[in-house]
């Protein structure tokens, strides 16, 4: 069901949206960027945003140099745009000041910037610095997980179910299973009104096979 690679994170995400051209601590600072615009946004507007950035000019001292205002005009209207701006300018102000203009290279240092959660540290890690630290479980991973039964139990939060996950799962499988459920979930398993009918995995999926419990699966 994933082998097209063909969702809007696979074409979209922020493994796609640096320029790779800039300098190694450019990239990484704008793979943070990206990640941290994400968040209730959809990976269109993401792109967008970041696309906006890039042409303005997407390093730490420029971002730095632009006024508020303006960071607002080229990220709206991505989720939280206004929280949004907030978190960038202090973030960026972090990473020069502390991290020599690049950005924090261990997921303590990551989380503690301002608007970046552990999924975004996590995914930053391994995308940015290619470090395998941890799964990054946005609500796509933890809804699939959790209707999969990945989980010995229910979770609640993303950091349960990246723990729970991570206790079973080999950690070579770790580093493609966010863009794998992410685009899944994208395309197939939503939040609402999942396709299960269509599913490949509808039979050894416990909400499979609730939702298609009396109906003509295939």
């Amino acid at each position: 069901m994933r082998k097209s690679r063909d969702a809007p994170v696979d074409i979209l995400g922020c493994e796609k949206t640096a320029d790779t051209t800039a300098s190694p601590e450019v990239i990484r600072y704008q793979t943070l960027l990206s990640l941290m615009l994400s968040s209730q946004t959809k990976d269109a507007v993401t792109s967008a945003a970041m696309e906006k950035l890039k042409a303005h000019g997407c390093t730490v001292e420029n971002i730095l140099a632009t006024p508020d205002e303006k960071i607002g005009e080229l990220i709206f209207p991505v989720g939280f745009w206004k929280k949004k701006i907030g978190y960038i300018k202090k973030a960026t102000k972090i990473c020069q000041e502390q991290y020599n203009s690049d950005i924090p290279s261990s997921i303590k240092g990551l989380v503690s910037l301002p608007g970046v959660g552990p999924k975004m540290a996590y995914i930053c890690m391994n995308v940015a610095w290619e470090k395998l630290t941890g799964i990054g479980v946005d609500t796509h991973v933890h809804r699939i997980c959790n209707r999969l039964g990945w989980v010995k139990k229910p979770t609640k939060l993303p950091e349960e179910t990246r723990l729970a996950v991570e206790e079973w799962l080999p950690r070579e499988e770790w580093s493609d299973l966010n863009v794998l459920l992410v685009g899944f979930g994208q395309q197939t398993c939503q939040p609402v009104k999942p396709k299960c009918i269509t599913c490949l995995n509808c039979k050894i999926c416990p909400e499979g096979r609730r939702q298609t419990k009396g109906k003509a699966v295939g």
